[in-house]
This record gives structure tokens, C-alpha cells and sequence, in this order.
């Protein structure tokens, strides 16, 4: 008998503490809370960081005036602004295009041979230019220009496209040889050694089987190159003494002077110099991600 009893309160009493609790535990409303303070604390920031180009946009489409004079939404919307951006600043806009692209272009092709051989080859000393490439990336631009406009100066590099184009792309090339050797580092290294046994050489494998495995790291390398380069000021301000090469940036800035009066103009060549960026990151997101994360994981 009293092995019957003790036998039906044992399960009573540990289903009761075990359903009880555990419902309880698990179906409370605190974790539906908190996802929705996360949310709303997520959707605060995004919208303090996206006002200024709310603003911007928003600025760009009223009629000539100041800011100050600016309504919350555009209701009547003038385009004024863009017409008189394009006419003035689309040779700018044209600049700054060749100029990034011509750094993108070279900065991969000296980049991604030095990080295939830092990668793959044994390099004595390999990692002491690592470190001065880590150290490149610490010295001040302004350094850097100043030094440049001298050497420059002697070679006749001055208001010229090349010559942007050597400054940006030695800013470049540091970063993207980091990026893309992180990511050969993490390839397998039996599928070079099958290419080296089916004959290619070096540069064979290098063009026809490294290149397009680290397709995620190039386009990550020279996307971050674009933007150094579609973005700079301090090169075009120093290496630049005349009008006839003239960055989009460096055109806002002077574009300020005249046009103080007539913010309209000023936000409208600012968002046209946005969307090419825009364009970019939205279409090369997925690489980016793969990119930077590729090297990690060996």
C-alpha cells in the first residue's frame, strides 16, 4: 500500500512542477518586450543617421533659398536645383568617375599579385611588410599630400588625372592587399597544388584559378578603393592648383563660395554625388559581406 501512494505522488508531483514551470517560464510576454524596445531603439538610431540625408534631399528639391527658409516636406517640389548642378558640376561628376575608376583599376592590379605572393610564397621578411603596410595605413593624409605635391611638382603631376589617380590608388592599395590576401589565406591550398601538378605555372594558376575563387575579395577591395577615391578631398585640394582638373568634391566645396545663397544647387550636387556610391553598395552588398568575412575561416 504504501508503495502504491509514493508511486502516484512521485509523477504528480514532478509533472505538476515541471508543466507549471515550464509554461509559465516560456510563454511569458517579457522576451516579446524586449524585441520590441530592440526594435524601436534600432529604428531611432537608423532615423538619426538617415536625417541628414533626408535633409539633404528635402533641401535639394526647394525653391532657391536658405536653408534656414526650408519646409519639413517637399511639397512642391523644384527641380531647379538639378538642372543647375548638372550644367555646372557634370564636368566634375565626369572627373571624379575617371579618376575612381582608373584607382580601382590600378590598385587591384598591384595588389592582388602582392597579396597572392605574400599568401602563397615564402617570403623572408613577409610579415615585416605586413606590419609597414599596417604602419602606411596609420600615417596622416595630410603627411602624405604634402610629400606628394613636392615629388610632384618635380615630375609635372600637378593638376593632372594620373596624378590623382597615383594618390588615391597608393591610399588604396595597402587596404585591398590585406583584404585579398586575408581571403587567399583561407583558400585550400590543394587546389593550387592540383593546378602546379596539371602544369600551370605561377602566374597560370594565379590568372586562371585564384582570381576567380577570390572574385568576393576583389570586388570588396575595390569598392572600398572607389569610395576612398570618389570621396577624396585632401588629394584634390593639395595636388590641385588650377581649374582644369577639378574632383566633384573639390567643386562643392568651392561651389559653397558662390552659391551660399542658393543652398538648392549646393544639395543637389551633393545627392548626385551620393548615388553613385549608393548604387554601389546596395549592388555589391552580398561581396562585401563574403569579402570581409572569407579570410576568417581557414
Amino acid at each position: 500500500m504504501t508503495t502504491t501512494i509514493t508511486s502516484r505522488r512521485g509523477p504528480a508531483r514532478g509533472s505538476g512542477n515541471g508543466t507549471g514551470r515550464g509554461s509559465g517560464r516560456g510563454t511569458g510576454p517579457a522576451p516579446d518586450r524586449k524585441n520590441w524596445g530592440s526594435t524601436a531603439l534600432a529604428i531611432l538610431f537608423l532615423a538619426i543617421m538617415l536625417f541628414p540625408v533626408y535633409w539633404m534631399v528635402n533641401a535639394s528639391l526647394q525653391p532657391n533659398g536658405t536653408t534656414l527658409e526650408t519646409s519639413w516636406l517637399p511639397l512642391k517640389p523644384d527641380f531647379t536645383g538639378y538642372a543647375t548642378a548638372i550644367s555646372e558640376q557634370g564636368g566634375n561628376l565626369g572627373t571624379s568617375l575617371v579618376i575612381s575608376l582608373g584607382s580601382v583599376a590600378l590598385s587591384l592590379a598591384i595588389a592582388a599579385p602582392a597579396a597572392y605572393a605574400l599568401a602563397y610564397f615564402k617570403v623572408r621578411g613577409a610579415g615585416i611588410v605586413l606590419f609597414a603596410i599596417l604602419i602606411s595605413q596609420m600615417i596622416p593624409g595630410i603627411v602624405v599630400a604634402n610629400a606628394l605635391y613636392t615629388a610632384y611638382n618635380d615630375l609635372g603631376l600637378l593638376n593632372s588625372i594620373p596624378g590623382l589617380i597615383l594618390a588615391d590608388s597608393a591610399h588604396g592599395i595597402p587596404f585591398a592587399i590585406l583584404i585579398i590576401r586575408a581571403f587567399m589565406n583561407g583558400m585550400p591550398a590543394s587546389v593550387i597544388e592540383a593546378a602546379r601538378v596539371d602544369g600551370a605555372g605561377h602566374i597560370r594558376a594565379f590568372w586562371s584559378i585564384v582570381l576567380p575563387l577570390s572574385r568576393n575579395s576583389l570586388i570588396t577591395a575595390g569598392l572600398f578603393t572607389f569610395l576612398f577615391a570618389w570621396s577624396d578631398f585632401l588629394f584634390a585640394l593639395t595636388l590641385t592648383t588650377t581649374e582644369a582638373v577639378r574632383p566633384v568634391t573639390l567643386g562643392i566645396f568651392q561651389y559653397i563660395g558662390a552659391y551660399v545663397n542658393d543652398w538648392s544647387s549646393v544639395m543637389a550636387t551633393a545627392v548626385l554625388a551620393s548615388i553613385p556610391a549608393i548604387i554601389l553598395l546596395v549592388a555589391a552588398q552580398k561581396y562585401i559581406a563574403a569579402g570581409t568575412t572569407g579570410g576568417a575561416v581557414k
